[in-house]
Protein backbone atom coordinates (compact mmCIF):
# COMPACT_ATOMS: atom_id res chain seq x y z
CA UNK A 1 0.00 0.00 0.00
CA UNK A 2 2.33 2.61 -1.06
CA UNK A 3 2.58 5.30 -3.60
CA UNK A 4 4.83 8.00 -2.26
CA UNK A 5 4.92 11.06 -4.44
CA UNK A 6 6.92 14.24 -4.57
CA UNK A 7 10.52 13.62 -3.56
CA UNK A 8 9.87 10.09 -2.35
CA UNK A 9 8.88 7.19 -4.59
CA UNK A 10 6.02 8.22 -6.76
CA UNK A 11 7.45 11.35 -8.36
CA UNK A 12 6.93 11.73 -12.07
CA UNK A 13 9.56 9.80 -13.97
CA UNK A 14 11.22 12.99 -15.11
CA UNK A 15 14.43 14.06 -13.50
CA UNK A 16 14.54 12.58 -10.03
CA UNK A 17 17.98 12.60 -8.50
CA UNK A 18 16.81 10.18 -5.81
CA UNK A 19 16.08 7.34 -8.25
CA UNK A 20 18.47 4.41 -8.39
CA UNK A 21 19.34 5.35 -11.95
CA UNK A 22 18.19 2.21 -13.77
CA UNK A 23 15.99 2.38 -16.84
CA UNK A 24 12.60 0.74 -16.66
CA UNK A 25 12.89 -3.02 -17.20
CA UNK A 26 10.22 -4.61 -19.37
CA UNK A 27 9.34 -8.09 -18.19
CA UNK A 28 8.69 -11.10 -20.41
CA UNK A 29 5.11 -11.48 -19.28
CA UNK A 30 1.66 -11.51 -20.80
CA UNK A 31 0.54 -8.65 -23.09
CA UNK A 32 -1.63 -6.00 -21.46
CA UNK A 33 -5.24 -7.19 -21.19
CA UNK A 34 -8.22 -5.05 -22.07
CA UNK A 35 -9.33 -5.09 -18.42
CA UNK A 36 -12.85 -5.82 -19.59
CA UNK A 37 -14.72 -8.38 -17.55
CA UNK A 38 -16.64 -9.80 -20.50
CA UNK A 39 -14.45 -12.87 -21.05
CA UNK A 40 -15.77 -16.10 -19.54
CA UNK A 41 -19.17 -14.59 -18.76
CA UNK A 42 -20.87 -17.68 -17.30
CA UNK A 43 -17.81 -18.81 -15.36
CA UNK A 44 -17.26 -15.29 -14.06
CA UNK A 45 -20.86 -15.04 -12.91
CA UNK A 46 -20.51 -18.35 -11.09
CA UNK A 47 -17.35 -17.13 -9.34
CA UNK A 48 -19.20 -14.00 -8.20
CA UNK A 49 -22.05 -16.11 -6.85
CA UNK A 50 -19.60 -18.20 -4.82
CA UNK A 51 -17.13 -15.55 -3.72
CA UNK A 52 -19.38 -12.61 -2.88
CA UNK A 53 -21.09 -14.43 0.04
CA UNK A 54 -17.65 -15.58 1.24
CA UNK A 55 -16.38 -11.99 1.09
CA UNK A 56 -19.37 -10.69 3.04
CA UNK A 57 -18.87 -13.44 5.64
CA UNK A 58 -15.19 -12.53 5.86
CA UNK A 59 -16.12 -8.89 6.48
CA UNK A 60 -18.91 -9.66 8.94
CA UNK A 61 -17.10 -12.30 11.03
CA UNK A 62 -13.35 -12.31 10.42
CA UNK A 63 -12.96 -8.54 10.35
CA UNK A 64 -14.44 -7.92 13.84
CA UNK A 65 -12.32 -10.75 15.24
CA UNK A 66 -9.22 -9.29 13.64
CA UNK A 67 -9.96 -5.86 15.07
CA UNK A 68 -10.60 -7.37 18.48
CA UNK A 69 -7.15 -8.92 18.38
CA UNK A 70 -5.56 -5.68 17.17
CA UNK A 71 -7.24 -3.23 19.52
CA UNK A 72 -7.55 -5.21 22.74
CA UNK A 73 -4.87 -6.31 25.26
CA UNK A 74 -5.23 -9.77 23.74
CA UNK A 75 -3.41 -8.52 20.66
CA UNK A 76 -0.21 -7.89 22.61
CA UNK A 77 0.19 -11.49 23.77
CA UNK A 78 3.25 -13.02 22.12
CA UNK A 79 3.06 -16.29 20.23
CA UNK A 80 6.58 -17.11 19.17
CA UNK A 81 8.05 -14.16 17.25
CA UNK A 82 4.65 -12.57 16.63
CA UNK A 83 1.82 -11.10 18.65
CA UNK A 84 -1.74 -12.39 18.51
CA UNK A 85 -2.65 -9.18 16.69
CA UNK A 86 0.02 -9.77 14.05
CA UNK A 87 -1.20 -13.31 13.48
CA UNK A 88 -4.78 -12.13 13.20
CA UNK A 89 -3.82 -9.67 10.45
CA UNK A 90 -1.92 -12.44 8.66
CA UNK A 91 -4.94 -14.76 8.85
CA UNK A 92 -7.30 -12.00 7.63
CA UNK A 93 -5.05 -11.18 4.66
CA UNK A 94 -4.50 -14.82 3.76
CA UNK A 95 -8.24 -15.41 3.90
CA UNK A 96 -8.93 -12.43 1.65
CA UNK A 97 -6.40 -13.70 -0.89
CA UNK A 98 -8.04 -17.13 -0.87
CA UNK A 99 -11.52 -15.67 -1.42
CA UNK A 100 -10.18 -13.79 -4.47
CA UNK A 101 -8.80 -17.04 -5.85
CA UNK A 102 -5.11 -16.43 -5.19
CA UNK A 103 -3.18 -19.55 -4.20
CA UNK A 104 -0.17 -18.35 -2.25
CA UNK A 105 3.27 -19.85 -2.62
CA UNK A 106 6.18 -18.51 -0.59
CA UNK A 107 9.87 -18.78 -1.36
CA UNK A 108 12.43 -17.81 1.26
CA UNK A 109 11.72 -16.49 4.73
CA UNK A 110 10.92 -12.96 5.90
CA UNK A 111 13.45 -11.61 8.37
CA UNK A 112 12.27 -11.26 11.97
CA UNK A 113 12.59 -8.02 13.89
CA UNK A 114 13.36 -4.58 12.52
CA UNK A 115 13.55 -4.81 8.72
CA UNK A 116 12.83 -2.58 5.75
CA UNK A 117 10.98 -4.74 3.21
CA UNK A 118 11.05 -3.41 -0.36
CA UNK A 119 8.91 -4.93 -3.13
CA UNK A 120 7.82 -4.36 -6.71
CA UNK A 121 4.35 -2.81 -6.94
CA UNK A 122 1.54 -4.34 -9.00
CA UNK A 123 -1.77 -3.72 -7.23
CA UNK A 124 -3.50 -3.26 -3.87
CA UNK A 125 -3.29 -7.07 -3.61
CA UNK A 126 0.46 -6.70 -2.90
CA UNK A 127 -0.33 -5.45 0.59
CA UNK A 128 -2.52 -8.39 1.43
CA UNK A 129 0.03 -10.86 0.09
CA UNK A 130 2.82 -9.36 2.19
CA UNK A 131 0.64 -9.06 5.30
CA UNK A 132 -0.33 -12.73 4.95
CA UNK A 133 3.35 -13.58 5.49
CA UNK A 134 4.68 -10.93 7.88
CA UNK A 135 3.23 -8.01 9.79
CA UNK A 136 4.69 -4.69 8.67
CA UNK A 137 3.58 -1.09 8.56
CA UNK A 138 3.38 0.29 5.03
CA UNK A 139 4.03 3.77 3.73
CA UNK A 140 1.00 4.84 1.68
CA UNK A 141 -0.40 7.87 -0.08
CA UNK A 142 -3.03 9.56 2.03
CA UNK A 143 -5.77 8.88 -0.54
CA UNK A 144 -5.64 5.17 0.34
CA UNK A 145 -7.13 6.00 3.74
CA UNK A 146 -10.41 6.65 1.90
CA UNK A 147 -10.53 3.32 0.07
CA UNK A 148 -13.39 1.04 1.22
CA UNK A 149 -12.33 -1.62 3.75
CA UNK A 150 -8.67 -1.70 2.67
CA UNK A 151 -8.06 1.94 3.61
CA UNK A 152 -9.65 1.60 7.03
CA UNK A 153 -7.75 -1.61 7.69
CA UNK A 154 -4.54 0.11 6.63
CA UNK A 155 -5.06 2.75 9.30
CA UNK A 156 -5.41 0.01 11.90
CA UNK A 157 -2.39 -1.89 10.59
CA UNK A 158 0.46 0.52 11.35
CA UNK A 159 0.29 2.35 8.00
CA UNK A 160 2.22 5.60 7.69
CA UNK A 161 0.25 7.95 5.42
CA UNK A 162 1.99 10.48 3.22
CA UNK A 163 0.49 13.64 1.71
CA UNK A 164 1.63 13.67 -1.89
CA UNK A 165 3.73 16.66 -2.87
CA UNK A 166 4.24 17.83 0.70
CA UNK A 167 7.85 18.21 1.83
CA UNK A 168 6.79 18.44 5.47
CA UNK A 169 4.83 15.20 5.13
CA UNK A 170 7.79 13.54 3.44
CA UNK A 171 10.18 14.46 6.21
CA UNK A 172 7.67 13.29 8.79
CA UNK A 173 7.29 9.94 7.02
CA UNK A 174 11.03 9.31 7.09
CA UNK A 175 11.18 10.23 10.78
CA UNK A 176 8.35 7.83 11.61
CA UNK A 177 9.99 5.06 9.59
CA UNK A 178 13.26 5.48 11.47
CA UNK A 179 11.45 5.52 14.83
CA UNK A 180 9.52 2.36 14.01
CA UNK A 181 12.62 0.53 12.80
CA UNK A 182 14.65 1.57 15.85
CA UNK A 183 11.96 0.19 18.15
CA UNK A 184 12.08 -3.21 16.44
CA UNK A 185 9.16 -2.82 14.02
CA UNK A 186 9.09 -3.72 10.34
CA UNK A 187 8.24 -1.30 7.53
CA UNK A 188 7.19 -2.19 3.97
CA UNK A 189 7.61 0.13 0.99
CA UNK A 190 7.27 0.03 -2.80
CA UNK A 191 10.29 2.02 -4.03
CA UNK A 192 8.89 2.44 -7.55
CA UNK A 193 6.40 4.79 -5.93
CA UNK A 194 3.43 3.75 -8.05
CA UNK A 195 1.99 0.85 -10.02
CA UNK A 196 2.96 0.54 -13.68
CA UNK A 197 0.36 -1.73 -15.27
CA UNK A 198 2.29 -4.88 -14.35
CA UNK A 199 4.49 -4.86 -17.45
CA UNK A 200 7.73 -3.64 -15.94
CA UNK A 201 9.64 -2.80 -12.80
CA UNK A 202 10.52 0.87 -12.71
CA UNK A 203 13.49 2.63 -11.11
CA UNK A 204 13.79 2.38 -7.34
CA UNK A 205 13.89 5.75 -5.62
CA UNK A 206 16.83 5.78 -3.29
CA UNK A 207 15.65 8.26 -0.68
CA UNK A 208 13.26 5.78 0.92
CA UNK A 209 16.29 3.61 1.79
CA UNK A 210 17.64 6.41 4.00
CA UNK A 211 15.47 5.11 6.85
CA UNK A 212 17.35 1.78 6.83
CA UNK A 213 20.69 3.59 6.70
CA UNK A 214 19.84 5.79 9.69
CA UNK A 215 18.26 3.00 11.73
CA UNK A 216 21.02 0.55 10.77
CA UNK A 217 18.63 -2.27 9.91
CA UNK A 218 18.69 -4.76 7.01
CA UNK A 219 16.79 -4.29 3.77
CA UNK A 220 15.03 -7.39 2.42
CA UNK A 221 13.94 -7.28 -1.24
CA UNK A 222 10.67 -9.07 -2.03
CA UNK A 223 9.55 -10.11 -5.52
CA UNK A 224 5.78 -10.43 -6.08
CA UNK A 225 4.55 -12.48 -9.04
CA UNK A 226 1.02 -13.38 -10.12
CA UNK A 227 0.13 -16.36 -12.29
CA UNK A 228 2.38 -19.08 -13.67
CA UNK A 229 5.81 -17.53 -14.28
CA UNK A 230 4.25 -14.11 -13.68
CA UNK A 231 1.90 -14.30 -16.66
CA UNK A 232 -0.93 -12.53 -14.78
CA UNK A 233 0.91 -9.37 -13.69
CA UNK A 234 -1.03 -7.23 -16.15
CA UNK A 235 -4.32 -8.88 -15.18
CA UNK A 236 -3.91 -8.12 -11.49
CA UNK A 237 -2.60 -4.59 -12.09
CA UNK A 238 -4.87 -1.56 -12.39
CA UNK A 239 -6.07 -0.97 -15.94
CA UNK A 240 -5.96 2.46 -17.58
CA UNK A 241 -8.11 4.82 -15.50
CA UNK A 242 -9.41 1.86 -13.50
CA UNK A 243 -10.49 2.82 -9.98
CA UNK A 244 -9.77 0.83 -6.85
CA UNK A 245 -13.40 -0.28 -6.63
CA UNK A 246 -13.49 -1.38 -10.29
CA UNK A 247 -10.26 -3.34 -9.88
CA UNK A 248 -11.53 -4.92 -6.66
CA UNK A 249 -14.75 -6.11 -8.32
CA UNK A 250 -12.99 -7.30 -11.46
CA UNK A 251 -10.44 -9.36 -9.53
CA UNK A 252 -13.20 -10.92 -7.45
CA UNK A 253 -14.47 -12.59 -10.63
CA UNK A 254 -11.10 -13.68 -12.02
CA UNK A 255 -10.10 -17.37 -12.29
CA UNK A 256 -8.06 -18.86 -9.47
CA UNK A 257 -4.33 -18.35 -10.01
CA UNK A 258 -0.96 -18.68 -8.37
CA UNK A 259 0.52 -15.81 -6.35
CA UNK A 260 4.20 -16.02 -5.49
CA UNK A 261 6.06 -14.06 -2.84
CA UNK A 262 9.85 -14.36 -2.93
CA UNK A 263 11.74 -13.18 0.15
CA UNK A 264 15.22 -12.65 -1.22
CA UNK A 265 18.68 -12.38 0.28
CA UNK A 266 18.75 -9.37 2.61
CA UNK A 267 21.16 -6.47 2.38
CA UNK A 268 22.74 -6.11 5.84
CA UNK A 269 23.26 -2.62 7.26
CA UNK A 270 26.60 -1.22 6.24
CA UNK A 271 27.19 -3.84 3.51
CA UNK A 272 26.81 -1.32 0.70
CA UNK A 273 27.94 2.26 0.50
CA UNK A 274 24.92 4.53 0.69
CA UNK A 275 21.25 4.42 -0.09
CA UNK A 276 21.65 4.62 -3.88
CA UNK A 277 23.66 1.40 -4.03
CA UNK A 278 21.15 -0.28 -1.71
CA UNK A 279 18.32 0.71 -4.06
CA UNK A 280 20.22 -0.65 -7.07
CA UNK A 281 21.01 -3.95 -5.35
CA UNK A 282 17.45 -4.46 -4.13
CA UNK A 283 16.04 -3.84 -7.61
CA UNK A 284 18.57 -6.18 -9.23
CA UNK A 285 17.59 -9.01 -6.88
CA UNK A 286 13.89 -8.53 -7.56
CA UNK A 287 14.49 -8.41 -11.33
CA UNK A 288 16.45 -11.67 -11.13
CA UNK A 289 13.18 -13.34 -10.11
CA UNK A 290 10.82 -11.37 -12.35
CA UNK A 291 12.83 -12.03 -15.52
CA UNK A 292 13.14 -15.80 -15.11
Amino acid sequence: MSELDGRLPGAAPAVDTQAAGHPVSCLPMSPPPSHVAAAGGVARLFRYLVRLPLLLLHLAVSLPLTLLCLLSPLGRIRVGDESVGDRAVGAWSGGLMWIFGFRLRRYGTPLPGATLFVANHVSWVDIEMLHSQRMMGFVAKREIAGWPVVGWLAAQGQTIFHQRGSTDSLNGVLELMVQRLRTGGAVGVFPEGRTRGGQDVGPFHARIFQAAVEAQVPVQPVALRYGTDGDAQTVVAFGPRESFFANFIRLLGEPARLAEVHFLAPIPPGELDGRRRMAEQARERILSVMER
